[in-house]
């Protein structure tokens, strides 16, 4: 359930006249770490909530807590009669039921639903539990602790760790609206990354010269290497963080999302499972590349996880092979020569005629799916004379030593 509310409650007032001290632990030194957070308020006995500063870090599949804790005179007022709710930002005044609790009495909402719990670490923690952790939960969340009479906020952020890539499909550059974007990173297993993602991104070297959709429907690009065609090198009109000679995130700001179109920036994380190239004896067209995997016990790899794999798994491999969209990519941790340039990354080789049999292909394997064909299993002909994709009938297929 998505409902508005007014950006500045009575609570974030109250706060600030009561001259509330907040005395924190230093950030922490791991992920998933609790913060404490310690709070000390005059002899009102009004309700107090704090959450810790800054944001806590997670990733796809993991566990993380977003810490909150709450004061007030329990001696006058019992904590049964206090209501926790947390709720996600959705918009700038629009919110997402995601959990609450009165006493006994506990509710998650939608996809938190079996994810979401109250950490219940004594009287006064409203801290909550969030398991196998989504790309969707990225985002902020509010902790808001209601009495009879008053009620008090507090805001914590969920950023994930992973990746950010670029992205266009098969029909070519700038053909997207800001919802044909969403269902394209979606497609590759990835969401609209975020402007806060895409200057990370830009900081840790990204250079991409075609502007793209963000979750915010703004259109950005980043710069990494300033130069004429992408936004000048520098100087009065080079909009966007970071702008200048050293280049910078370039921002066309809020644009039509339904009627103007452009790329897109997508964000993924973690992988559960395993990507890993496949060379069969032959090179496959693409008709053949789906096939060639599911010999192996996994489907084509997406674009998303061909990044997640090559960012956090560190997979390099200096050959091209067909992903899930028809393109031909490869990744690259360690630069060297005939491996496409001198910085790491996913090459990528566009979209190639889909017949050409020039490709191995780069395959996902789910975390638990076994492997059908180890020690070099394939799919082929039985009387020989061919391999995936060539001129006899797909169907005939059987499992052969490779």
């Amino acid at each position: 359930m998505v409902c508005a509310r007014a950006a500045l409650g009575p609570g974030a007032l109250w706060a600030a006249a009561w001259g509330v001290l907040l005395l924190t632990a230093a950030a922490e030194a791991q992920r998933g770490r609790k913060k404490v957070v310690h709070v000390l308020e005059g002899e009102s006995g009004s309700v107090v909530v704090q959450t810790a500063p800054g944001q806590v870090v997670s990733h796809r599949g993991g566990t993380i807590v977003l810490p909150c804790r709450y004061h007030y005179e329990a001696a006058t007022h019992g904590h049964d009669g206090v209501r926790l709710k947390w709720t996600k930002v959705v918009d700038p005044l629009a919110f997402a039921d995601v959990f609450v609790a009165l006493g006994p009495q506990h509710r998650a909402f939608g996809s938190y639903r079996g994810r979401a719990e109250l950490q219940g670490d004594g009287p006064g923690d409203a801290s909550l539990v969030l398991r196998n952790v989504t790309l969707q939960d990225y985002g902020r969340y509010e902790c808001e602790v209601t009495n009879e009479l008053e009620d008090d906020t507090g805001m914590v952020k969920l950023d994930l760790e992973g990746v950010v890539f670029p992205y266009h499909p098969r029909g070519g550059r700038y053909k997207l609206t800001f919802a044909e974007a969403q269902r394209a990173c979606a497609e590759q297993d990835g969401i609209l990354a975020s402007s806060e993602q895409l200057h990370a991104a830009w900081r840790d070297g990204l250079d991409w010269c075609n502007a793209g959709w963000l979750r915010d429907g703004s259109v950005q690009y980043p710069v990494s290497q300033p130069r004429e065609p992408c936004g000048g090198l520098g100087g009065a009109g080079n909009a966007g963080a970071g702008g200048g000679a050293s280049g910078g995130v370039r921002n066309y700001g809020y644009r039509h999302n339904a009627e103007e179109r452009y790329d897109a920036f997508c964000f993924t994380s973690n992988l559960p499972g395993r990507v890993f190239f496949l060379k069969p004896l032959r090179p496959v067209p693409f008709s053949g590349a789906a096939r060639a995997c599911a010999a192996r016990g996994a489907a084509v790899a997406k674009v998303g996880q061909l990044f997640a794999a090559w960012k956090l798994q560190l997979l390099d491999r200096c050959t091209a092979g067909w992903l899930a969209d028809g393109s031909a990519r490869y990744p690259i941790v360690n630069p060297r020569a005939r491996c496409g340039g001198r910085r790491p990354g996913v090459r990528s080789l566009g979209f190639p005629d889909a017949s050409r049999r020039l490709f191995g292909v780069y395959c996902y394997r789910a975390p638990g799916a076994p492997d059908p064909a180890p020690g070099g299993w394939g799919w082929g002909w039985a009387g020989g004379g061919g391999w995936a994709g060539g001129a006899r009938d797909p169907a005939a297929w059987t499992p052969l030593r490779v």
